[in-house]
């Protein structure tokens, strides 16, 4: 963070305690539901981190062990301290601070106080609240919005210095306060020395008996403090996420700010609306998105690649010019120039060389296809290697689990695999062999060699005629079969 005054910022407080009945879920807690590749509270933490506050705690309560197990993993730096009950957004802030006031963390700075349900917020809006807050010396400054329709929120009230005189709730505003336009977003900066003492004069003389965290402003103005306020550039950045037509509407905002970032970047996105990206896609200029394409995880795109339509990519790494069509990949490498699909499934660690080709209806898993290498259709690899320049026909099979083992199959380079082979593994097929079409290989073919494993082909004359009499196949063949013997007596 570019600082303004001498003040660091000392903490940043999430409140993630909340059950979040609206949710209607029974499976996560409201701040783990995911929006583009990232929970709810992961987005939060993110722009958090960002600004790289001396101490980063979370307030966790509803499900706690499934957000502590969520911090533990993806954020190691944050720690989680448990709300037993939770009675408001005070409550649970005080909570934090008199856990780190145990630890001997004094709040020596400016402590931000955010939410784990607001996924759009920036690390921007963030640094800006604090350095303004800093800045103007304030004992606390909240972050506002401008809104188009205001109804239902808090109006916040100004002095003609521009500081914050107070906050006044829809149903206790006149018409006149009502007009107002500037709500609060219930997130704050606070001056950390005076945040403590705040918190504990907090009562609970309301209608829901609770702790409330806009309390503060109040008892800071009362005591001498300015209260200021930042407009943060974009209202929806504020936006609280309470039931699942909420999380349909934060995931579409941030995919939008995600595609707009790809496309100023030079990425060529044809159908934003039904194209879709997760934060932590990164790509090169010259990419090309057709319709239906959805990029998930840490995939990379290439200078120049080609993805889509109706395609998703999970983990997964496309070079430079390549083309993944109508296909779902992960965890996949694929070379420069290489080509996936239409209709291909690649699984869990394949690497498809340079110039490489897996074609259509061909599902390829943990497996390496050499640069130049071919899989054009209607084919499984799995646990193989597959040379440079090889070719698989159609309907090639490797066997490669019998039940209770899997095994490896190796196919050469510029070796050629016959149409409907079946390599059952272990097997190599050396360098520049073949394998005839329909043959079943549970042997090693050495180099040049070519391997045959097929029974010898016996024709049953009159067999349908015998076996299926009266059927259409019999007629058939008796109309052909009386059209050749015409024929051999005319000759």
């Amino acid at each position: 963070m570019s600082a303004v005054s001498d003040r660091p910022l000392a903490a940043v407080l999430v409140l993630a305690a909340g059950e979040g009945t609206r949710m209607k879920s029974r499976a996560l807690p409201k701040v783990l539901h995911e929006v583009c590749g990232r929970s709810l509270l992961g987005h939060v933490l993110a722009a958090a981190e960002e600004l790289a506050p001396h101490q980063l705690a979370v307030v966790v309560g509803h499900r706690r062990e499934l957000v502590t197990d969520h911090l533990n993993e993806r954020h190691p730096r944050a720690r989680a301290v448990v709300q037993e009950r939770q009675n408001g957004t005070g409550s649970a802030a005080r909570v934090a601070v008199e856990a780190l006031a145990a630890e001997g963390l004094e709040l020596d700075g400016t402590v931000i106080v955010t939410y784990g349900d607001t996924p759009l917020l920036t690390a921007d809006t963030l640094r800006a609240l604090a350095e303004q807050h800093a800045g103007q010396g304030n004992g606390v400054t909240v972050l506002t919005a401008e809104v188009p329709d205001p109804t239902g929120y808090g109006r916040i009230l100004r002095a003609a210095d521009g500081s914050v005189t107070g906050i006044v709730e829809q149903r206790d505003a006149t018409a006149e306060q009502r007009a107002i336009s500037e709500i609060n977003s219930g997130v704050y900066a606070f001056e950390g020395k005076l945040l403590g003492d705040a918190l504990a004069r907090i009562g609970t003389d309301n209608a829901q008996g609770e702790e409330y965290l806009t309390d503060t402003l109040e008892i800071l103005r009362a005591a001498g403090h300015r209260v200021g306020a930042v407009v943060a550039e974009d209202h929806r950045e504020i936006l609280g996420i309470n039931d699942r037509v909420q999380l349909a509407e934060a995931r579409r905002l941030l995919n939008d700010r995600l595609l707009e970032r790809a496309m100023r970047a030079g990425v060529t996105v044809v159908d934003p609306a039904t194209t879709w990206i997760d934060v932590q896609v990164s790509y090169e200029q010259d990419v090309l998105l057709h319709p239906g394409t959805r990029l998930r995880g840490a995939t990379f795109l290439a200078e120049g690649c080609e993805v889509g339509p109706d395609t998703t990519l999970t983990d997964t790494e496309v070079g430079a010019g390549a083309t993944v069509a109508s296909s779902t990949v992960e965890r996949a490498r694929i070379g420069a120039g290489a080509t996936v699909g239409p209709y291909a499934y690649l699984r869990g660690g394949v690497e498809l060389g340079a110039k490489g080709k897996v074609g259509t209806f061909v599902e390829v898993k943990k497996s390496s296809i050499g640069d130049g290498a071919k899989v054009p259709h209607l084919a499984y690899v799995g646990d193989a290697t597959i040379g440079e320049g090889a070719n698989l026909g159609a309907g090639t099979i490797t066997a490669n689990w019998d039940g209770v083992n899997k095994s490896p199959t190796v196919v050469g380079r510029h070796a050629r695999v016959g149409s409907n082979t079946v390599l059952v593994a272990p097997v190599t097929v050396g360098d520049g062999a073949y394998t005839a079409a329909g043959s079943a290989l549970n042997k090693d073919v050495p180099p040049g060699a070519l391997g045959v494993s097929r029974a010898q082909q016996r024709n049953v004359a009159g067999w349908v005629a015998r076996s299926r009499p009266g059927t259409t196949s019999a007629e058939a063949a008796a109309a052909a079969l009386a059209a050749t013997a015409e024929d051999g007596e005319q000759a």
